[in-house]
């Protein structure tokens, strides 16, 4: 499921479409949603790197790690970074976001603070401002024309904490429709903001990714308290569940289970054993929603008015729209009546009929029921 993930982020967008969007949402109780993160963003480096991806290029907006933390992982990750100046741009919003540093080098009370390797933003409340240095530093790495890169924020937890929600959901809008957009993604710590805030984001996503720990009690903890080495272990391990939205409207609901390592975040499918497939998936309700096969085959017994019921024999069916006999209307209750015993003592059944009134009208002059082999 996180391949499906990597692979939608590798296609792209299409001609005249929106590019694809992904919101990775964690909380407090499961805060693993930055290993899933870095995860997509050291996967979409690969792809990039190696020409098999729609993006070219890529722009990581950090408001939560430094330039250097994402140097430092991609080439732990085994990404070459010598050549990362002619693919990847990072936009510095995590040491200087609101200018006071340089404030402070000016005045001569710190020294000049400088961004190795990366773009340094000092004004995060200027939305505007950017959203032009993105597509700046997008350009500046494929180019002008119709190639493409992507954009990774790090943070929109941190985003909100200076721009109201209006202004980042017309930020993402924004970029989700410019030409040379190939894909977005960002992460988000959902239980900090009320529902409007997450709501709002997961609509303008394509795909929403949460992380969930294996066993959440009310107060939030996972595990149990009387057993440490079971509480870590568990505290490590989780569910994580994928919602992908079609171009035609379709959802589709995918569910994994991750683990985290040193080495990084590992993803492995959920099994029956495991209890997670049963448990989520089953509603509880308090009927059976299946049949037996005593069910299932007094159920074909029964013979339904549009099945031809000739056994060699005429039948008469009253069709509900004319008015029959009374004697001809004794025949048939006395035939049908007679059948209806019949087939009642063999174990079956029979569905007939009667209109209330001769006063109701049909539909039409028409006969319904002339495809109907009666």
């Amino acid at each position: 499921m996180a391949d499906s993930i990597c692979r939608t982020i590798r296609d792209g967008a299409l001609e005249g479409e929106h590019a694809p969007s992904l919101t990775i949402k964690d909380t407090t109780a499961s805060p693993y949603g930055f290993g899933v993160f870095t995860h997509v963003l050291s996967q979409a480096s690969t792809l990039i790197l190696a020409g098999k991806s729609q993006s070219r290029g890529l722009v990581v907006v950090a408001y939560s790690r430094s330039p250097s933390f994402y140097l430092d992982f991609l080439k732990r990750s085994g990404v070459d970074v010598a050549s990362s100046q002619k693919w990847i741009h990072i936009l510095d919003c995590y040491t200087d976001p609101l200018g006071w540093k340089h404030q402070l080098a000016d005045s001569g009370i710190l020294p000049s603070n400088s961004s190795a390797g990366a773009c340094l933003f000092q004004d995060v409340k200027d939305i505007n401002k950017l959203q032009s240095l993105i597509l700046e530093l997008g350009s500046g790495l494929v180019g002008q024309g119709k190639v493409r890169f992507s954009v990774a924020i790090d943070s929109v937890t941190e985003m909100l904490r200076h721009v109201p929600l209006s202004k980042v959901a017309a930020l993402i809008s924004d970029l989700r429709s410019h030409d040379q957009i190939s894909s977005i993604f960002w992460l988000l710590h959902s239980d900090i903001h009320d529902v409007r805030v997450t709501t709002s984001l997961e609509y303008l996503s394509s795909m929403v990714a949460s992380v969930e720990s294996l066993n959440q009690s009310s107060d939030g903890l996972s595990g149990d308290l009387g057993n440490l080495s079971l509480l870590e272990q568990n505290f490590r391990r989780g569910k994580f569940h994928v919602r992908f939205k079609r171009r035609n409207g379709r959802v589709r609901v995918m569910n994994e289970q991750f683990h985290m390592e040193e080495s990084g975040i590992k993803f492995t499918s959920v099994t029956v054993e495991d209890g997670l497939v049963s448990q989520g998936l089953v509603p509880k309700v308090l009927f059976n929603l299946e049949l037996s096969e005593k069910e299932k085959l007094e159920r074909a017994r029964v013979v339904l008015p549009f099945e031809h019921q000739g056994n060699g024999k005429p039948i008469q069916i009253y069709d509900g729209r004319r008015s029959l006999a009374p004697e001809s209307m004794g025949e048939v209750s006395a035939d049908t009546s007679q059948s209806s015993t019949e087939e009642c003592s063999n174990g079956g059944g029979e569905i007939i009929y009667f209109r209330d009134s001769d006063d109701e009208r049909p539909d039409s002059d028409e006969d319904p029921d002339d495809d109907l082999d009666i």
